[in-house]
């Protein structure tokens, strides 16, 4: 019982930083192109995003030669956090 409960919600965890990932590649190829920042869509975009780009900022310099590498450097750290609680979640279900 306690199994399943603890694979539901690493299943959860793992969707929800897939779809988080997903919108840091969107937002990421978003400003290659300048879309209305008014739009809906991209403020939200924005909202989302801004935070994790801020915290990524402060910890290491993040452009190089006119490049921000910070999307890069985010989508490579919630892949690494998406393998370590699908490893742990996957031990603690088979005992």
């Amino acid at each position: 019982m306690m199994g399943n409960i603890v694979s539901g919600l690493g299943g959860i965890v793992h969707s929800l930083l897939t779809v988080y990932m997903w919108i840091v590649i969107i937002g990421a190829l978003l400003t290659w192109v300048r879309p209305d920042p008014y739009n809906p869509i991209i403020q939200v975009i924005n909202r989302l995003t801004e935070p994790a780009y801020r915290f990524v900022r402060r910890l290491m310099p993040t452009v190089f030669n006119g490049l921000d590498l910070a999307p890069l450097i985010l989508i490579i750290s919630l892949q690494i956090i998406d393998v370590i609680l699908v490893n742990i979640t996957n031990a603690l279900v088979l005992g």
